[in-house]
């Protein structure tokens, strides 16, 4: 198997509160919310590098499509990691979600591999690190 993400999907509580904070608050770029002709099918989609897209969809829309059942969100279970250039970069994306109404989680830091990261949590308490890795290069 060769794996290929292409679509990272986050259930959401309230699809146009997410919407603000990723479009509005974040800058992400999207065409808005699609779909809503479709019982269920309410979605938004947000253009990350090419080939990846973040997705945010209704809690109970994704527990009806996958067939499992709604469970307690837990924003331990995975972080959302996005590695930038500089430590200058990482502050300014964590100014940038604390403005748009996200929590801080850790404020920006040295770590102790050597870089610099900071957390926040969406509205939906989806974990977000953002870090500058030295020994992570960015490609573009």
């Amino acid at each position: 198997m060769k794996p290929r993400i292409s679509v990272i999907t986050l259930a959401v509580e309230d699809l146009e509160r997410s919407l603000r904070f990723y479009r509005d608050g974040l800058g992400l770029a999207t065409e808005g919310i699609i779909g809503t002709e479709f019982e269920h099918g309410a979605v938004a989609f947000f253009d990350l590098q090419p080939g990846l897209k973040l997705a945010i969809w209704p809690r109970a829309s994704l527990a009806h499509d996958s067939g499992v059942a709604l469970h307690p969100p837990s924003p331990t279970e995975f972080t959302l990691g996005c590695n930038f250039a500089s430590r200058e970069e990482v502050d300014a994306v964590m100014a940038k979600a604390a403005g748009a109404g996200a929590a801080i989680a850790k404020r920006a830091g040295g770590t102790f591999w050597g870089g610099y990261a900071g957390y926040f949590l969406d509205p939906d308490g989806h974990l977000w690190e953002v870090v500058w890795n030295p020994h992570m290069p960015l490609a573009d």
